[in-house]
Formats: structure tokens, C-alpha cells, sequence
């Protein structure tokens, strides 16, 4: 195994995720969600699928001692990794699709990178809104296409092209919702009448091409358990090739991944 390769085998997902999948990916979109948000100190905030809590705590550093944040995710695994990091955010387990939480519960509702893994994004939606209280601030990132990211979407037609189009499909699951029309349009079933979905640019940064596979490799919700060891092996080897275009001097791998923000207000 190269140095730079995570050594994952001990590891849970959630574990994985934290280590591997927040420091590349998703790190660098808390604030930048909580301003979207426009969370202000004292204020209440609801994080939907919290995951192991990026978003949560950038929006607890902005609301501030006098304000409270809730993380609520359906992963008792995830909550587990999350619950160190800040004891004064409220840790809680359940699904976006019914929030356990009165009407007009909250000043801010965040959600980052979930709401394409939603069984209902419709019913989410509108539990999200429904827990806001009146001119409370929705604000929901997804993955852009995977088209405008080019190091993804050269790995989405490297992975075609060695495996063929169900293992594609099965990676570009975390992109499903890259389409700002289609988002606008979950939103009026969802009633919401003033949504705007805006896309803003973001940078993966992995320390090696290696580093990327294995995290693919560790992902139970997208290739984790479709490849075999020869499988992964053959795809790590032309990996190196395929991505030199993303392969900095120091060896490390960096490529845009757009992201889309839907953000609304509460009537």
C-alpha cells in the first residue's frame, strides 16, 4: 500500500466518510451554506441529514452561544462521529422526510449533499419548510452534474468504458439532481413559491490518484461492494493514467465539482 493511500480496512463508513470524504469534498461548503442561509448569532437551526456534522458546526460557530443547532440524520453511525465535535449542538436521529419537530420550529434549515439520497425529495422539502418559521431561510446544496467536473467525469467514463453502464449509474448517484430546472420543479411540488437555485464553484482536492480510488472503493453508497479486488486494481491502474491531467506537482489531484443552492424563504 502507497503512504499516500488511506489505510480504510478497520474503518466504518461513517468513519471513512469523515476522514476521507469531508476534508476533499464537503468541508469547504459549510460556511459558505450557512451564509446562504444567512444565520445570524441567536438564531435556531435545523441541519437535515447532518452526516457527521460539517454543516451543523460551521452554523453553530455563526449562531453562536446564544443560538442552538440541531443535526439530525438517519445514520446512528454518522451521529456517532458527529457527537464529539461539538456538545452543545443537539444530536438527533431521524428522516427528512418526517422531521420531528413542530410547525415554525426554527430560524434556518440546512441541508448539504442530502437531498439526493432522499426516498421522498418532495416530502423533504416541504417538511423543511414546514418547520421554518415565518421569513426563516431555507438553504440546500446538491452535486452539479457530473458533466462540469471533469475529474469525475472522466472517472464516470473510465468506469463505462472498464465496467460498463451500471456501475456508471451506480457512481453518478450523488449527481442525480444536477439539474437547476429539475430542482426548481421539486420545489413547486414541494410549495415552494420564491426558491432560487444558483451554482457555485467548489475544488476536490485528493493527496494522490490513489487516494481518490480508495475512497470510491470505501464508499458503501455508491461503488463500495460492486468491484472486486482485481476489479479495483485494473481501475486504480488506469486511473493514473486517465487523471494526469488533475495531478498537481506534489502529486495530490484537484478538479472543479460545481455545486447548485437551491435557498427560499418562509411566507
Amino acid at each position: 500500500m502507497k503512504e499516500s493511500e488511506p489505510r480504510l480496512s478497520s474503518r466504518s463508513p461513517a468513519e471513512i466518510y469523515e476522514a476521507l470524504f469531508v476534508p476533499a469534498l464537503f468541508r469547504q461548503w459549510g460556511d459558505r451554506v450557512a451564509e446562504a442561509a444567512r444565520i445570524e448569532p441567536g438564531q435556531r437551526v435545523l441541519d437535515v441529514a447532518c452526516g457527521t456534522g460539517v454543516l451543523a458546526c460551521a452554523v453553530a460557530e455563526r449562531a453562536g452561544p446564544r443560538g442552538s443547532v440541531v443535526g439530525l440524520d438517519p445514520n446512528a453511525e454518522m451521529l456517532a462521529v458527529a457527537r464529539p465535535k461539538n456538545g452543545r449542538i443537539a444530536w438527533r436521529e431521524g428522516r427528512a422526510e418526517s422531521l420531528p419537530f413542530p410547525d415554525d420550529s426554527f430560524d434556518a434549515v440546512v441541508s448539504q449533499f442530502g437531498l439526493m439520497f432522499f426516498e421522498d425529495r418532495v416530502a423533504a422539502l416541504h417538511e423543511m419548510m414546514r418547520v421554518l418559521r415565518p421569513r426563516g431561510r431555507l438553504a440546500v446544496a446538491v452535486c452539479d452534474a457530473v458533466e462540469r467536473s471533469p475529474g469525475y467525469a472522466a472517472l464516470a467514463t473510465l468506469l463505462h468504458r472498464l465496467f460498463g453502464k451500471q456501475v456508471e449509474n451506480a457512481f453518478r448517484a450523488p449527481f442525480a439532481l444536477g439539474d437547476a430546472q429539475r430542482l426548481l420543479a421539486l420545489c413547486k411540488e414541494a410549495d415552494i413559491g420564491d426558491a432560487m437555485v444558483g451554482r457555485h464553484d467548489g475544488t476536490v482536492r485528493f493527496a494522490s490518484v490513489a487516494s481518490l480510488i480508495a475512497t470510491e472503493r470505501a464508499c458503501v453508497w455508491t461503488l463500495g461492494g460492486m468491484l472486486d479486488d482485481d476489479q479495483f486494481a485494473r481501475l486504480l491502474r488506469e486511473a493514473e493514467r486517465e487523471f494526469q491531467p488533475f495531478v498537481t506537482a506534489d502529486g495530490s489531484v484537484e478538479f472543479l465539482m460545481p455545486v447548485l443552492m437551491i435557498t427560499a424563504t418562509a411566507g
